[in-house]
């Protein structure tokens, strides 16, 4: 036993327990573990010069370069912190090197007869590169040396370790996949955050709708799979597997509040008789807590009841349908956020001027910014802040991703359709009236009768004309088209409108692409779209709609990408990625649950987390090339994040069957 004392500003001396070549028993590792994501952890540390192992007291020693240089090697922290990334590339990266460095967590399963099984993981930090080799040494040393009793799994920690280990006998390395350790897990965070209300658990569909118009601010809702056009309430939880890109995990982000998945709760309803309950709920990156209340609490209404979103006012001037590429982000007040970001996206990849580094020209302290890990991963090693890595990460980025082809509608044209209709003008005074006399009863039903107009009201006939024309080819009957909402009213500091407005993804021929076209422009006043916008504030008079009009290109894979890690905001290192075959829209609208993937886009690497539907990974070779598409994703946020390029990207994207990226969307991911 030594005595350390705690970091700076600590109260005091503590025991530091850490042992240094004991073997390692239950009890042993109970008294020096802490607890991460619910599961008892210890860090350890292998010294292979002098055969022997260090077991690191958790409370006192939360990262192993720290322990290393400081406790073994005799350096002073700002010796390490000086030379951080050559330490580490040094302890993670060497095939050479000294020490094997990884983290032994408890977990528990059940036996044929329903006992609990206490059972071991071993496994490396997620920049690991062990080969082969040092993953059988480091596992073998371990193993004889954890009470034997206890069953011990390596759990690969990347896509680089799953390929080394394929040669390797799991006989001799028994091991275990993340998605199988932890995709059947009971509690997962999918957005942090904490709430009072009054828990609403729904066992089916028909439960929820038969009350879904009664439910205010100050409750939490609970079912299987949340509808994608829940009202703003207090907070979610799910029953089902979902994943942190749903379009409902999107609104929890923006609306901030809790959202996670509780599968055992049908067992905590039961025992705490939770349903119709006040609760405090907590959903954090290590704990997920549902507290029933004594009493009902007195609560204020939520701050975003007097929240109000500020919007530039849209410019309505005639203007004409335009080719995306001519479209630049300025454009957004007339064509839209959605069109001009993609106008924004063909510049950037025909130009290459824009600085695409800046995201890793950060401080991430102690480092003063990731150009070196930048110029790694782009094969450009030594080149720093200058003409050279900024030249690569252009070329990077235009090599992996193409820019949809396509037209965009201006404000204009729907304002030009809308005022042609005495019956339509009409219906939006009424609407307009009922919302400034907050009159809630009838909105829903001057909603649909406006949606009803706007879909047979027939167009003008220059409104019709600057349509079909706009189109190189013309609507031809024989190809596929998809037409896509770009409003003005979403993808706004505080309110997203993820999933709120229509895009149809089947149109042929003139007919229906005007009759996608009015639907769409009719989805702006959806009784779900007017309540949402009204609550923050934003006027139905500032509120347009544009409209993008695409060929449709068949995909092999399509996904969302998420420039960050949605269950840890403050990983800057990993960027979130879904994908099932086929379009991206079965990913977007819930009809699948979609395979999912964390990459690093700092040291590199990836890992999968789930597997969705199809219950089998990718291969290697399409899992690399993901890898290169989050990449770009990352240095795409550097341009499209305006002043704060930590702010990430939400991108929609497809792959088609050539290969090749095309993004379809990017926009800001809510926070």
């Amino acid at each position: 036993m030594t005595t350390t004392l705690l970091p700076s500003g600590a109260p005091g001396p503590v025991t530091d327990r850490t042992v240094i070549g004991e073997n390692l028993s239950l009890p042993l590792f109970r008294t020096l573990s802490g607890v991460l994501a619910g599961h008892p952890y210890l860090k350890v540390v292998v010294d292979r010069t002098e055969n022997t192992w260090h077991l690191l007291d958790t409370a006192v020693h939360p990262f192993h370069v720290n322990y290393i240089a400081t406790r073994v090697l005799g350096m002073d922290l700002a010796d390490l912190d000086s030379g951080l990334d050559a330490f580490n590339a040094s302890v993670y990266m060497d095939p050479e090197r000294r020490f094997l460095l990884g983290v032994l967590s408890l977990h528990t399963d059940e036996d044929t007869e329903g006992r609990e099984r206490p059972f071991l993981v071993l496994e490396t930090t997620e920049a690991d590169t062990m080969n082969g080799l040092l993953l059988e040494e480091f596992y073998t040393f371990v193993r004889h040396r954890v009470d034997g009793r206890l069953p011990l799994l390596l759990k690969p920690a990347n896509h680089g370790q799953e390929h080394e280990l394929a040669a390797i006998s799991d006989v001799r390395v028994p091991r275990i996949l993340g998605h199988e350790l932890f995709g059947n897990r009971t509690r997962t965070p999918l957005n942090p955050g904490e709430a009072v209300g009054r828990l609403r658990y729904f066992r089916t569909p028909e439960e929820y709708a038969a009350v879904a118009g009664d439910l205010g601010w100050s409750d939490i809702v609970a079912m299987p799979c949340l509808p994608d056009d829940i009202p703003r309430v207090a907070g979610f939880l799910n029953t089902a597997p979902g994943t942190p890109l749903s379009h409902t995990n999107v609104l929890a982000s923006g609306w901030g509040i809790p959202n996670a998945i509780v599968r055992d709760l049908d067992r905590l309803v039961e025992k705490d008789g939770l349903d119709g309950a006040w609760i405090r709920y907590r959903v954090q990156d290590d704990e997920i807590s549902l507290v029933p209340l004594a009493h009902a609490p007195a609560l204020d209404a939520p701050t975003w009841h007097q929240q109000r979103i500020r919007m530039e006012p849209p410019l309505l001037e005639d203007v004409p349908a335009l080719a995306l590429h001519r479209l630049r982000r300025a454009d957004h007040d007339r064509y839209g956020t959605k069109a001009a970001n993609l106008g924004e996206l063909h510049h950037v990849l025909d130009s290459r001027s824009a600085d695409l580094t800046a995201f890793y020209g950060q401080p991430r302290p102690p480092r003063a910014h990731l150009y070196g890990h930048l110029a790694a991963r782009l094969g450009v090693p030594g080149a720093t802040a200058d003409g050279e890595l900024r030249a690569a990460a252009a070329d990077f980025v235009s090599e992996v991703i193409a820019a949809p082809q396509g037209i965009a509608l201006p404000f204009a044209l729907q304002h030009r359709f809308l005022t042609s209709s005495p019956a339509v003008q009409q219906g939006l005074g009424k609407l307009k009236m009922a919302l400034e006399l907050d009159a809630v009863d009838v909105l829903d039903s001057l909603c649909l009768h406006l949606q009803h107009l706007i879909r047979n009201t027939p167009m003008p006939e220059d409104v019709t004309r600057q349509i079909t024309l706009a189109l190189p080819d013309g609507p031809a009957a024989g190809s596929r088209l998809v037409i896509r909402s770009s409003s003005n009213a979403e993808d706004l500091p505080g309110f997203s409108a993820a999933g709120v407005y229509d895009s149809i993804t089947t149109v042929h021929g003139a007919e229906e692409l005007l009759d996608a076209v009015r639907q769409v422009w009719a989805s702006l006043l959806s009784p779900r779209s007017v309540r949402l916008r009204h609550q923050a504030g934003i006027s139905l008079d500032d509120t347009y709609m544009g409209v993008i009009i695409q060929q449709y290109v068949p995909a092999d894979l399509g996904g969302v990408l998420v420039t960050c890690n949605p269950t840890r905001r403050e990983d800057f290192r990993n960027v979130y990625l879904n994908c099932s075959p086929g379009s991206p829209e079965t990913v977007v609208d819930g009809t699948t649950l979609p395979l999912q993937y964390l990459y690093n886009t700092v040291e590199g690497g990836g890992r999968t987390v789930a597997l969705g539907s199809t219950g089998r990974d990718l291969p290697a070779g399409t899992r690399d090339r993901l890898a290169q598409l989050a990449l770009a994703g990352r240095l795409l946020q550097s341009h499209f994040s305006d002043a704060d390029v930590d702010h990430p990207l939400d991108i929609e994207w497809l792959m088609t069957d050539q290969g090749d990226f095309r993004l379809v969307q990017i926009r800001p991911y809510a926070l």
